[in-house]
């Protein structure tokens, strides 16, 4: 019997038209779309772990602020209020505070305590805008600095606000050195007093002595 192919007939599908009918050939094509995203394994851990997180950040803000509050207290306790002087041009600077005085040209730096400052000395040229400030310490020496001013009016101003710095922190520590000094010359007074009552009454003993000697060679004497 003969089979005819007309219009009507379906193509002929097989190995040798489809690879796919062979098993383990190609492998089956995915039902899972090519942006699919892996589902987590672990939900529940991955919750627990935002659970920690949410909680933990309202106590990492707090310590941040404390931390913020005891950073602004302690600045506040080492800048104490009170006068300050600064004066700088282009290459030196001199600041006046309650910690001392600090001198800096360029890069070389000194910074002195007010115990360790003897004296500080102002000059004003007759000409020019250059201030000049000298610092004295007690083993006499001296670190002089020049400021040069925008006008010759702020020498006068650089000068009030000095002297009020001074009279604040530097006048403080010389009455504390002039009471030392005071106490010193009273010890030195009463040591002085006591050696010369001490020699009075050497010497009077000594007068006592010789004059019993000479009562008793007198004595001798006439007796002779």
């Amino acid at each position: 019997m003969e089979q005819r192919i007309g219009a009507n007939s379906q193509p002929l599908e097989g190995a040798g038209f489809d690879p796919a009918f062979i098993p383990g050939l190609t492998s089956p094509a995915s039902a899972e779309p090519a942006d699919a995203k892996p589902e987590d394994a672990r939900p529940e851990e991955a919750a627990e772990a935002e659970d920690v997180k949410a909680a933990a950040a309202p106590a990492a803000e707090a310590e941040a602020e404390a931390t913020a509050d005891a950073d602004d207290a302690a600045d506040e306790e080492e800048t104490p209020e009170g006068p300050a002087f600064e004066a700088a041009d282009r290459r030196a600077r001199i600041v006046a505070d309650h910690q001392g005085v600090r001198l800096s040209l360029d890069e070389e730096k000194c910074e002195f305590r007010w115990d360790e400052i003897g004296a500080i000395e102002t000059e004003a040229p007759r000409f020019g805008k250059r201030f000049t400030i000298t610092v004295h310490t007690p083993d006499r020496r001296w670190y002089p600095i020049e400021i040069e001013a925008t006008s010759r009016s702020r020498f006068k101003e650089w000068e009030e606000q000095l002297d009020e710095v001074l009279d604040a922190y530097f006048d403080e520590g010389a009455e504390e050195d002039e009471e030392d000094v005071l106490e010193a010359e009273a010890e030195t007074e009463t040591e002085a007093e006591n050696k010369a009552a001490d020699e009075a009454e050497t010497e009077a003993e000594d007068k006592a002595v010789d004059k019993a000697a000479d009562k008793d060679k007198d004595k001798a004497l006439r007796e002779e």
